[in-house]
């Protein structure tokens, strides 16, 4: 009776590390960055603004935030 009193003991503390060992696995898992949200920054050529990259306005000299400041420095 001892001995299967203390196997119980040893499995409830083997099963109770597991679920633990897991859960910090899986927190582990969900605070880790996406990489498909990290874009490249670029600065306004007209006022330094940063703004992401996919959202810049291309020109000739460089990246703008808006086509407003590419026609000012860009005729």
């Amino acid at each position: 009776m001892r001995f299967l009193l203390g196997f119980l003991v040893v499995l409830v503390i083997a099963w109770r590390w597991r679920a633990w060992r897991e859960s910090k696995q899986l927190e582990k898992r969900n605070t880790a960055p996406d990489p498909t949200l990290a874009s490249d920054m670029v600065s306004c050529k007209q006022c330094g603004l940063h703004i992401p990259s996919n959202e810049a306005v291309l020109g000739r000299l460089g990246s703008y935030c808006s086509t407003d400041h590419r026609r000012q420095l860009e005729p």
